[in-house]
């Protein structure tokens, strides 16, 4: 094998090595991505069950509210 041919696969064998830490960096920030995905998504399901439990509670307010000032 020449001078050249050996830099040439020291140079390919290089940029494998970087592809392969870039995939694996990739993998981890993926599965960081996924995670927190799961966790906001669960969050804004609570968050619309409260909105929806205030509303109801709100609008029940209002209805006795409305009672109180038809009975008055």
């Amino acid at each position: 094998m020449t001078e050249n041919e050996n830099m040439d696969l020291t140079a390919l064998e290089a940029r494998v090595d970087e592809l392969i830490r870039t995939v694996d960096d990739l993998k981890s920030e993926n599965s960081a991505l996924r995670n927190q995905q799961d966790s906001l998504v669960t969050e804004r399901a609570t968050l619309i069950e409260k909105t929806e439990q205030a509303r109801t509670r709100i609008e029940s307010m209002i209805s006795r509210l409305r009672a109180m000032e038809t009975r008055s």
